[in-house]
């Protein structure tokens, strides 16, 4: 049997055209973070890394060379099954953390069973470090924002659909970022993995055309978008898009309105001190008489305050008005892109 067994940089590997990656650190490793779409085959479950890591610690890197050959060639046929999933012939990347033994030694193991394994130099630290540099690079970005209720996702998903280049953070995130964002969302990725997902859009985007990303709080919800990112967006110029306010309490109601009283109820009770006690029990009241119309409308009255005074106490880019024909409709859509395209335009 021939056996070809290569490497590659993260830069060739982030261009090469599309072939499985396989991941094989351990399987917390990989639940904090990992490239998107890998498939996890860990060479040491977590509790051997934790053990290998003791014994290179007390006895030194021969000893725990020896432990780790031992542990892989008990589970040899077991890794070997989990192999059986690729072709033969089937090309596969393969990484560790830096790709260092691990990946080296499941490589040699790959390639015996007939695959083209092509082994990540710097392994999944090297993908990290391009990602956190690649949103540091300026970017034509186009803030879209506006009060709560004006429809910024669905304008977005328009953009999109007539061909803008628009990356949804709140969609990449599993949170709409308020304390109503999590409702009837999945479970929120971790800060690594929302900065892996990212990164595989960001790095695919036209730097000489605009991005339109809407206008978020460094946090959205649990997970944090990149300093270097978020100092571009707080730079970057935008539009403040402007709807009436019935309108804007009819689109919170089709968004809100079908899901569970319980969780509104525990969403409103999460601003309660901020809301005051009044607002809070006429809202308290109004879900309970199931006037979902009322209940968005003191939850806006808290939110149209709550983002004037946070609009004053950060910086930010030029910022210019848009009205909208109401929440989420932009007529003519045309009008809001020439006007994206006129804000990132290079000055003369």
């Amino acid at each position: 049997m021939i056996v070809i067994s290569e490497t590659i940089d993260i830069q060739d590997y982030l261009k090469s055209p599309s072939r499985p990656t396989i991941d094989v650190r351990s399987p917390a490793e990989f639940a904090a973070g990992h490239i998107p779409d890998a498939v996890n085959i860990p060479l040491f479950s977590d509790s051997e890394r934790a053990e290998v890591g003791i014994a290179y610690k007390n006895r030194g890197r021969n000893h725990a060379i020896g432990l780790g050959l031992r542990l892989v060639g008990e589970k040899a046929d077991a890794l070997l099954q989990s192999l059986s999933q690729f072709d033969e012939g089937q090309g596969v990347f393969i990484h560790c953390w830096r790709g260092g033994m691990r990946s080296e030694a499941f490589n040699w193991l790959a390639c015996r069973t007939g695959l083209v394994a092509t082994r990540i130099l710097g392994g999944y630290k090297a993908f990290r470090r391009a990602a956190h540099q690649s949103f540091a690079e300026p970017m034509k970005i186009v803030i879209l924002s506006g009060y709560t209720g004006v429809g910024k996702t669905v304008l977005l998903q328009d953009l999109k659909a007539a061909g803008e280049q628009v990356i949804d953070l709140e969609s990449l995130a599993c949170h709409r970022g308020s304390a109503f964002g999590g409702i009837g969302q999945p479970p929120q990725p971790t800060v690594e993995q929302f900065e892996n997902d990212l990164f595989t859009r960001w790095r695919l985007l036209d730097t000489s055309r605009p991005v339109w990303l809407e206008d978020e709080s460094q946090s959205i919800g649990r997970v944090n978008l990149p300093l270097p990112l978020w100092n571009q967006m707080r730079a970057a110029p935008g539009i403040f898009a402007e709807a009436d306010r019935e309108s804007r309490i009819e689109l919170l109601v089709r968004e809100y309105g079908d899901l569970p009283s319980e969780a509104l109820g525990d969403a409103i009770g999460r601003v309660k001190k901020r809301l005051g006690g009044l607002r809070y029990q006429q809202a308290m009241a109004a879900l309970e008489d199931k006037q979902i119309a009322e209940f968005a409308d003191i939850a806006l009255r808290y939110y149209d305050d709550a983002y004037n005074t946070a609009s004053q106490k950060r910086p930010r880019g030029n910022l210019i008005k848009f009205a909208l024909a109401e929440a989420g409709v932009a007529d003519p859509l045309a009008d809001l892109r020439v006007l994206g395209h006129e804000l990132v335009k290079p000055k003369h």
